[in-house]
């Protein structure tokens, strides 16, 4: 039969990208990826040779030196890459999320300066919205610019910034009350966003006059790439860095951006749930009991059953996101459902192939230790099942409103 997960309808140069990140998969991340998660190391080696691939130019158009490839290009090869660790995948998500962002909504000025040396590699992107009492509450943000002249000064704690410590451009979402009266600030916080550029020194610290990323934040999974905060205290940001080049647009910016997150969440889910099917099928067949393998009892059968059907569902789904997106059609509906749907079934995926390598499971010494310590974090990244839920019952209820 034909390997799960399988796309219709792709290109020659579509198969060929796919065929190459797949090879370097196999090649240069799985053997050493369970190593440099346990040490918590960042895989340079593998991002080296993801720029030497052309990965981080993968969506940015040929124009700006990239290779000018679909969103659905893009979460194939972050699928794939998944499946071999999923933080690599992550070191390019807030990359490509800040390309995107600068590609749809940059001043033209933003876009020559900034997008040939990220097609490159040579600059790294992250976003930050979230904040420490902020969770899924966007319209809660504190963080706070104030004009003075030609600059704005921001001030602010940002919080679980994915590639904080490597990235050298933030794209930043803070409040900024310019033209607004506090009673409309209030009353539609959405409308008084902005996204600020902020380009930094690589590393933790004092990055730049103003900027401190204070180091890495220690998690349960989801290790090698750098989840940081960042404080900016009297950051001072040149006019002409607001995203766009105009304030108040920052949340509707973002939102664009975190579609593409969505898709790419999706994404990460499929390529996690087919690794842990490759390790659930694989041990079922070595793995003998009551005189044969475990793959021959009935029990274990379904279990490899349900999770295939699984990891063909959340692939199907996440590809219709995409293609919609790719489209230029509103996705939000499609690309929440294929969040929801991805990370939850790749929780389940990985939980029935921890649970077919019985003991073996929790020992650090077999992969699927670490995939199952990795998939929770899906299930909060881009936004909760719970957030998910309510965007597709809200979109749900505009697409069949009752006309009674």
């Amino acid at each position: 039969m034909a390997r799960l997960a399988q796309t219709a309808g792709l290109t020659d140069i579509q198969q060929e990208i796919l065929s190459t990140v797949r090879d370097f998969v196999d090649k240069e991340i799985l053997p050493v990826a369970t190593e440099l998660e346990h040490r918590d190391e960042y895989p340079q080696q593998i991002v080296d040779g993801l720029k030497e691939l052309g990965l981080f130019g993968l969506m940015i158009p040929e124009e700006y030196g990239g290779l000018g490839e679909s969103l659905l290009t893009y979460a194939l090869c972050v699928e794939e890459i998944a499946r071999g660790w999923m933080s690599v995948s992550g070191i390019i998500n807030t990359h490509f999320i800040v390309a995107y962002m600068l590609k749809q909504h940059g001043t033209q000025e933003q876009k020559d300066h900034f997008l040939p040396k990220m097609a490159l590699g040579e600059i790294r992107g992250a976003f930050s919205m979230s904040e420490p009492g902020l969770g899924s509450d966007v319209s809660a943000i504190t963080s706070k610019a104030v004009k003075d002249g030609d600059e704005y000064v921001l001030n602010g704690q940002k919080m679980w910034l994915t590639n904080g410590g490597t990235s050298t451009l933030v794209a930043v979402l803070v409040r900024s009350d310019e033209g607004h009266s506090p009673a409309e600030a209030a009353a539609k916080p959405h409308k008084s966003m902005t996204t600020f550029l902020v380009e930094k020194e690589s590393g933790f610290g004092e990055v730049r006059p103003g900027l401190t990323i204070p180091g890495k934040i220690d998690k349960m999974g989801y290790k090698g790439v750098d989840t940081t905060e960042l404080i900016m205290d009297d950051l001072r940001i040149p006019a002409d860095r607001v995203l766009g080049g105009a304030t108040g647009r920052g949340f509707y910016q973002m939102m664009d951006g975190v579609e593409v997150g969505r898709v790419n969440v999706a994404a990460r889910g499929c390529g996690v749930a087919q690794r842990a099917f490759e390790l659930g099928v694989q041990y079922a067949q070595q793995r003998h009991t009551f005189g044969k393998p475990i793959a021959q009892h009935q029990a274990i059968q379904f279990k490899l059953a349900e999770m295939a059907t699984k990891v063909e569902a959340a692939h199907a789904m996440m590809v219709n996101a995409a293609r919609k997106k790719d489209s230029g059609e509103r996705n939000d509906l499609e690309a929440g459902m294929a969040k929801y749907l991805a990370s939850e079934y790749c929780k389940e995926v990985v939980e029935d192939a921890f649970r077919i390598h019985g003991g073996y499971g929790f020992s650090k010494e077999y992969e699927i230790e670490r995939l199952y310590r990795e998939a929770p974090m899906l299930l909060i990244g881009e936004g909760t099942a719970e957030i998910q839920k309510m965007i597709i019952g809200r979109r749900l209820l505009e697409e069949y409103r009752f006309q009674g």
